[in-house]
């Protein structure tokens, strides 16, 4: 079994397409987890395949109580904290000089408060989330924003150092949370303009595949014209793991901020006007790549390989 440096009692809560890899690296590495999620089952059979001291449990109080650090990959900073202050949460298992380790995407204002409460008990918090999507976290290729007292982020460097490649130390707690929200802001802002200009050369006579190229050399290349638009829109897969309503929460998250911190921020507060309306177009659970066929729609445009002639 491949280790480094030592091993720990490491609670991990979430368990989806971001958790489980995270979590499989780590007890690669030789630290000794305890495993929980509202899929209880989905807890179970990720115990029964890293074998070993991997073990699930029904709670996060029992989590708590097995472990020294505990991280969470959740959808939102309400679940982190119905996890760590609610019945049966990690506090009531917890107990002094243990940690919290988020690396969910939340808002920074709830984390603080969350923060705030464990503090009272004696336990500290980071939050770390992450950019890297599914293929990060199967890598081991994440990257860490992270929100915490120094000390802190020391202690559970080793651990983000084995799920990723960078960490980056922003502040105090609620830090990384609040890079994680402007980070899929920017990501959402440029997908969006990218899909449309796409349409646009469509409809001018342009072949997208060669625009794509075209762009991924060019001042307008991104994240999402290098990742995303052949794989994901011009391959008419539109199945990024990533959901779009997840999307559009950090949109919302981003803006709540603008107004906390009177920033004019126009583009950011129509385009979460334009996400909200794919939200509705796209339905519940959709993939983030079905921000594309909306665009799509909107234009009467297909988004596919080759040239046509020019629309009128």
């Amino acid at each position: 079994m491949e280790t480094a440096g030592e091993s720990l009692n490491v609670g991990f809560i979430g368990l989806g397409v971001m958790g489980s890899p995270m979590a499989t690296h780590l007890a690669h590495a030789g630290h000794r987890l305890t495993l929980n999620d509202a899929n209880l089952e989905a807890a179970r059979e990720l115990a029964r395949t890293l074998g070993g001291e991997a073990v699930a449990v029904a709670t996060p109080r029992e989590v708590a109580a097995r472990s020294d650090i505990v991280i969470t990959m959740l959808p939102n900073g309400e679940v982190v904290q119905a996890v760590a202050l609610g019945e049966n949460g990690l506090l009531a298992g917890w107990r002094p000089g243990t940690l919290l380790l988020d690396t969910s995407s939340s808002q920074p204002w709830l984390t603080q408060q969350t923060a705030k409460q464990l503090a009272a008990a004696g336990i500290a918090m980071v939050d770390a989330p992450v950019s890297g999507a599914q293929w990060g976290a199967q890598e081991a290729a994440l990257v860490f924003m992270a929100g915490g007292a120094t000390e802190d982020l020391e202690r559970v460097r080793p651990l983000l150092d084995r799920m990723g490649t960078s960490v980056f130390h922003l502040g105090e707690v609620g830090s990384g949370h609040a890079m994680k929200c402007i980070n899929n802001l920017i990501t959402a802002m440029t997908f969006s303009a990218t899909c449309e200009g796409l349409t646009m050369g469509k409809r001018y006579g342009l072949d997208p595949a060669e625009m794509v190229r075209v762009l991924n050399v060019s001042t307008g290349m991104s994240w999402i014209s290098k990742t995303h638009i052949e794989q994901r829109i011009l391959s008419r897969a539109f199945d990024d793991p990533f959901k779009l309503e997840l999307m559009l929460k950090d949109i919302g998250i981003a803006n709540a901020l603008a107004r906390e911190t009177e920033t004019s921020a126009p583009i950011s507060a129509l385009g979460q006007q334009l996400w909200m309306a794919a939200s509705r177009f796209a339905g519940p659970g959709a993939s983030v790549s079905e921000l594309g066929r909306w665009v799509e729609q909107q234009s009467g445009t297909v988004i596919e390989p080759g040239a046509t002639p020019r629309q009128a």
